[in-house]
């Protein structure tokens, strides 16, 4: 008798934990688990392949390249005004002391202190919220307004020429200003309300109003909706040729410090590049941004300048306070170029390609 036997076909049993075994493996490659040990959540391998038709489309207009500068802009500019809150107040109140004044007749680091010992760490921040508030809108419809430009005058190859980067960036920087312009003016009268100026009193102990309080006050008593364009000429007249500046030279240098064979520099070139153009730009421009703060005030009681043009305005501050009237202001001013500009122009770069790289995506 032969003792020759075939394997036993597997049990019924052992079929069933096999399948089991399987069925375990595929639902842990579909779920993901809480490390709380809270209960597990079952995820559909099919709904985390690809988002659904609305995330596409949406991602796919925040890629747009105007929308994304936008919005990068917005991103931007609250970034780099908040990095250098306390040297922008200290410039403001350099500014606005006309002939006679000294409360603020001294070197930036003495400045700072004496807002820390006269206000706290509140002083140096005064003013940064309705700037933000000011700069997130204004960084975002010039940056927007700038690609919206510069694609209207582009060659077919994609190039525009620095003439034309300073037209458009001429044109951004008018139309960001006219769209935000009540907030700046407001944003100058915080910055200067709460300073140590003799001709304004004391404010220890009393409550300073805020943003819209100080918008209607203006409102009322000085002229109605035009008093919070007080100071638009100048500040068009200075801004248009600082944005253009500004952009055309950014541009050029960062064009220069990107190495052959690269299609962007790195984030510290990036730095270089934001911080030369600021700096150029701001040097260029600078007596109109003091006109600009001057004009801001020149209602202001114990501050008020009473300028009636522009042209007298230069004129009494050259005769009273010296050429260097027109340049009050322009340390604290250059300190925070570097950080500021450099900031702005990283953090805008970082945040488009980061929108733009959004729309990436597989139908």
């Amino acid at each position: 008798m032969s003792l020759d036997r075939s394997p036993d076909p597997p049990s019924s049993a052992a079929a069933s934990a096999a399948t089991a075994t399987a069925g375990e493996v595929d639902k842990a490659r579909q779920r993901v688990v809480n490390p709380s040990s809270s209960p597990t959540i079952i995820i559909p391998t099919s709904a985390l392949a690809k988002p659904n038709a609305g995330i596409i489309q949406l991602r796919k207009t925040v890629a747009q390249p105007v929308l994304s500068a936008f919005l990068a802009g917005g991103v931007a500019g609250g970034i780099s005004r908040t990095v250098v809150s306390p040297l922008e107040r200290l410039k403001i109140l350099f500014q606005v002391q006309g002939a006679g004044r000294k409360e603020y007749k001294l070197s930036v680091g003495k400045g700072l202190m004496k807002m820390w010992r006269d206000e706290g760490w509140r002083g140096l921040m005064r003013g940064n919220g309705t700037n933000c508030i000011r700069i997130v809108p204004y960084s975002a419809v010039q940056f927007g307004s700038y690609g919206f430009y510069k694609k209207s005058v582009e060659t077919t190859t994609g190039e525009v020429t620095a003439v034309w980067r300073l037209v458009c960036g001429g044109a951004a920087g008018i139309t960001s200003v006219v769209c935000t312009y009540p907030l700046d003016i407001v944003r100058t009268r915080l910055s200067i309300q709460s300073a140590s100026f003799a001709e304004l009193g004391t404010t220890a102990g009393r409550k300073l109003p805020g943003m819209w309080a100080t918008m209607l006050h203006m409102r009322r008593t000085e002229g109605g909706f035009k008093a919070l364009y007080r100071g638009l000429v100048p500040t068009v007249a200075g801004v248009a040729p600082y944005v253009g500046l500004n952009f055309m030279t950014y541009e050029a240098v960062r064009k220069y410090l990107t190495p052959e064979g690269e299609e962007h520099p790195d984030a510290v070139r990036k730095l270089i590049a934001g911080a030369t153009s600021g700096a150029v730009a701001q040097t260029c421009t600078y007596p109109f941004d003091v006109l600009r703060r001057r004009f801001q005030i020149n209602t202001m009681s114990g501050m008020g300048f009473q300028y009636t043009s522009m042209w007298n305005a230069v004129r009494s501050i050259v005769v009273q306070e010296g050429w260097g009237g027109l340049y009050k202001g322009i340390v604290p001013n250059l300190l925070k170029v570097a950080p500021s500009m450099a900031s702005s122009w990283l953090s805008f770069e970082i945040t488009r390609d980061f929108l733009v790289s959004l729309g990436k995506v597989d139908a």
